[in-house]
């Protein structure tokens, strides 16, 4: 059994919850700025921010064989983090095939930031899934529009990041299942930056969040959201569905 604190509350878990964190790993070791703030990647960084949450945690990069989402390593996850932002075109449509199916049979799904282009979340939204930016280093303040939901738990009204990058609307995504945080930019916009949604029996929560030029990684609020995001995309669900042709219960 698994103990683990959130804030004040501790959760006894039965079986821990398995994570694997994908990260494509390319501008840490390219851009001089990107790797003082995050020298051993940002994998690694979110990995040990959620340590303390009482998580079995790996992590998996685009240079490894199959990008390190093999069929045992998916099979062995319960909720799979993905970040990416130069490299969306080099990751190979048989992974991308994969890990969707995956997400269709029960695995839980984090895309992170500029992850909103990749192949995977354009696959499972079925849209460009495309918006506008500005790299200024602003601040963002994300508030809380569900202040019920898991997600949320331990986040006051709003939290602010003193430098980000702005996301702007209209974000090409379909109507999310449930809007959780609404930021606001130092220029005006406004963004929807926490959705969820459901595409068979897994759960996919879309955060914005996490420019690599900023330490936004080490953001302890940043870090809870995850965190809670991981319990809520990992929980259990009812019987897997049976399809096709189906005998009559009663006679």
């Amino acid at each position: 059994m698994i103990n683990a604190r959130i804030g004040n509350r501790l959760f006894f878990e039965t079986r821990p919850i398995h994570v694997t964190i994908w990260n494509e790993y390319v501008q840490e070791k390219t851009d001089v700025k990107v790797a003082n703030i995050y020298p051993n990647g940002i994998h690694k960084t979110i990995m040990g921010g959620l340590e303390p949450y009482g998580f079995r945690i790996m992590t998996a990069t685009l240079e490894q064989p199959e990008h390190g989402l093999t069929e045992e390593v998916l099979n062995h996850t319960d909720v799979l983090i993905w970040w990416g932002h130069l490299a969306h075109d080099q990751v190979s449509d048989e992974i991308v095939e994969r890990v969707y199916k995956r997400v269709l049979q029960g695995m839980g799904l984090i895309v992170l930031h500029s992850a909103h282009l990749s192949k995977l979340f354009r696959k499972l939204m079925g849209t460009t899934c495309d918006l506008k930016w500005r790299e200024d280093a602003e601040k963002e303040r994300l508030w809380v529009v569900d202040p019920a939901h898991p997600i949320t738990e331990g986040i006051g009204p709003y939290f602010e990041l003193q430098h980000e990058e702005m996301y702007g609307e209209f974000f090409d995504i379909p109507a999310p299942n449930e809007l959780i945080f609404v930021s606001w930019f130092q220029g005006g916009e406004v963004f929807r930056s926490g959705c969820t949604f459901f595409r068979g029996l897994g759960k996919i929560f879309y955060f914005r969040p996490g420019h690599e030029a900023y330490p936004t990684y080490h953001n302890k609020d940043v870090l809870r959201v995850i965190a809670n995001a991981v319990r809520w995309a990992a929980s259990a669900h009812g019987a897997i569905p049976v399809y096709g042709n189906a005998k009559a219960l009663e006679n």
